[in-house]
């Protein structure tokens, strides 16, 4: 099994501890995601998915993921290309909240805005390992 190391970026969001952040992307673009190991699922924010593949989404008042965040609607889509650092994932299967006021709060404290929580989903799958130390996620092919 091939693994790679993927830079991670640590910041401080005053009283609310310490965030990871790795950087994707998704429609040929470098897009920021937060590092979430007790979200179920990863998810996109609903703004960036409708830009980008509004013919083909589907609404739902399902909640299909357990993350830090509540929503009555959710938007299911298929990115047709996901990469985080040199893994591919293809036709990635989602769910899209909004994440502008979570993106707003990075952007107050002089952080870049994040378009997607990357959740169990993708870290289990690859295997994923957080290094603290070295601020690196090493993901296994």
């Amino acid at each position: 099994m091939k693994s790679i190391n993927i830079p991670l970026k640590l910041i401080n969001l005053q009283d609310d501890g310490f965030h990871l952040l790795v950087e994707i992307i998704v429609f040929k673009q470098k897009h920021f995601a937060v590092l979430d190991t007790g979200a179920s699922r990863s998810v996109f924010d609903k703004g960036l998915i409708e830009q980008h593949l509004s013919e083909t989404l589907q609404v739902s008042d399902e909640i299909n993921a357990a993350t830090l965040f509540t929503t009555t609607t959710t938007i299911q889509a298929t990115i047709p290309d996901l990469k985080i650092g040199s893994i591919k994932i293809k036709d990635y299967e989602t769910v899209a909240f909004d994440l502008q006021s979570v993106s707003e709060t990075y952007q107050q404290f002089g952080h870049p805005p994040i378009m997607s929580i990357i959740g169990g989903d993708i870290l289990m799958q690859y295997k994923a390992v957080i290094n603290y130390d070295k601020l690196t996620l090493k993901l296994y092919r």
